[in-house]
């Protein structure tokens, strides 16, 4: 018997989508939802790295965002440079500081 027993709390934990117990339901999880971009307050700054290259840096990303990818793209397309992605951070190369607050802007994120 459990602590909740009998009470308003004692619920199964059925699934919304098929009604079947949690434990039982064989439903695929369902997909992340894209998170709205002026929830989003993003920080650009450069770095210098070893060599003395200087990469460009945004941080503030929700790292479990499914267009941060598209994101990526968009930013390398737009400054013409490469970048890759690191968790809630994406990297650019060269110092992109404007052309990259003009876009993130236009995509309607908060830039600082």
């Amino acid at each position: 018997m459990g602590l909740f027993a009998g009470t308003k709390w004692d619920d199964s934990f059925h699934c919304d989508r098929c009604g079947v117990l949690q434990a039982d339901c064989r439903c695929p999880p369902s997909p992340p939802s894209p998170k709205d971009p002026a929830d989003q307050k993003l920080r650009i700054a450069i770095e210098k790295r070893k060599g003395g290259r200087v990469v460009t840096t945004i941080r503030g990303f929700f790292a479990d965002d499914p267009a941060l990818a598209e994101r990526l793209t968009q930013l390398k397309n737009h400054c013409g440079a490469g970048g890759s992605r690191e968790a809630d951070m994406i990297v650019i190369q060269g110092d992109q500081r404007l052309r990259a607050a003009e876009l993130l802007k236009q995509l309607g994120y908060h830039v600082t």
